[in-house]
């Protein structure tokens, strides 16, 4: 399987799963509990991680830095589809949620979209680069029960 599918395939899984969890939190009457938000992190590791595995197991990849990109490249487009999809929730769907971050200790008041946009991307390559890079040293010594040694 080609590695650009593998990266593709994961950042929609690690897009879907936040979507829905931040929506079941909107159903449930939780997205002002600003802890809960760091929850998603979880799905970032998780798809980080399934992407890596996915790339030794199917394409018997034995390389770190390739596999380090295969996992930092799902996770970095997980979380700009996840961002975009706050801006398109934001500016169509619910103005008012800036109000709920503003409100929130994390974020500080007179918030502008712009702003969120840009410390969610800071955020997310710094917990891209960390999730690929703990889940690195674990597969650096990892090998496929198909690959010979």
């Amino acid at each position: 399987m080609n590695t650009n599918k593998i990266i593709l395939q994961n950042a929609l899984l690690i897009y879907a799963c936040i979507v829905v969890y931040f929506l079941l939190m909107k159903v449930l009457g939780l997205d002002n509990v600003a802890e809960l938000r760091f929850l998603n992190f979880i799905f970032v590791f998780w798809g980080v991680n399934r992407a890596i595995k996915m790339n030794i197991d199917i394409n018997h990849e034995g390389s770190y830095f390739t596999n380090f990109y295969v996992g930092f490249g799902a996770s970095v487009i997980g979380v700009a589809l996840t961002i975009l999809g706050l801006m398109i929730y934001v500016q169509f769907i619910d103005p008012s949620f800036i109000i709920v971050l503003e409100n929130s200790s994390l974020w500080g008041k007179s918030l502008s979209l712009s702003m969120v946009v840009f410390a969610l991307a800071i955020e997310g390559i710094a917990s891209s680069v960390m999730c690929s890079f703990t889940l690195m040293q674990y597969y650096k010594n990892y090998k496929s029960p198909d690959i010979i040694a």
